[in-house]
């Protein structure tokens, strides 16, 4: 089984910083796409920033600029560097894995989530 383990939340003054990282492991052929979403109470979970393939990253409106995405290929980790953190940037941070089996099928992972949050 493909296992997706995430590090680094916790709490944080406005205006701090976080590092996150998440560690993917298991028979993973090849990797399409590693990111995080996010999911705030009474809100729905929201695309933070993503790397596809060997593009730039992509990144929600919200956090250009503060936050910045990348990733260890050798050590199948994805790290997000958060910076000039929000009350609003308060919530469950999961990691996300799109990825291949050796048969080509694309499969989805996600992390158990880390908390994230950000006092004022």
């Amino acid at each position: 089984q493909v296992q997706l383990v995430e590090s680094g939340g916790g709490l944080v003054q406005n205006g701090g910083s976080l590092r996150l990282s998440c560690t993917a492991s298991g028979r993973i052929f090849s990797i399409d796409a590693m990111g995080w979403y996010r999911q705030a109470p009474g809100k729905q979970r929201e695309l933070v920033a993503t790397i596809i393939g060997g593009a730039s990253p992509n990144y929600a409106d919200s956090v250009k600029g503060r936050f910045t995405v990348s990733r260890d290929i050798a050590k199948n980790t994805v790290y997000l560097q958060m910076s000039s953190l929000k009350p609003e940037d308060t919530a469950v941070y999961y990691c996300n894995l799109q990825w291949r089996d050796r048969l080509g099928s694309a499969r989805l992972s996600w992390g158990q989530g880390t908390q994230v949050t950000v006092s004022s």
